[in-house]
């Protein structure tokens, strides 16, 4: 069984940083792609970034969130630089063995509960 823990959300003012963490547990979870997800009220989740054998971002968070994992792969960061209003949302971490895209919502099985992130102006 795969668990995802997140951690690090909170409120932030506009331009300001916080640092979120997801700690995997499981079996091969090493291998595994884990991808930072986001979900404002009232809309959809978004793929915001992913560590695999690449790395990928949102065109939204291009330049200013980073996406990292600790040495042993089973620690994912994400590092919110610069943050504005709108990055306010339930962030999530997701987890899979993925050799194909990396940004779906169905390209994931394993799910963390969920960390909020409020960014005020």
């Amino acid at each position: 069984q795969v668990q995802l823990v997140e951690s690090g959300g909170g409120l932030v003012q506009a331009g300001g940083s916080l640092r979120l963490s997801c700690a995997a547990s499981g079996r091969s979870v090493s291998s595994f792609v884990i991808a930072w997800f986001r979900q404002a009220p009232g809309l959809e989740r978004d793929f915001v970034a992913a560590s695999g054998s690449v790395t990928r971002y949102a065109d939204s968070v291009k330049g200013r969130f980073t996406i990292s994992r600790d040495r042993a792969k089973t620690t994912v960061y994400l590092q919110m630089n610069n943050l504005k209003p709108e990055d306010s949302a339930v962030y999530y971490c997701a987890a899979d063995f993925i050799l194909g895209t990396c940004h779906f919502e169905y390209d994931y099985e394993y799910w963390g509960q969920g960390t909020q992130v409020t960014v005020s102006s």
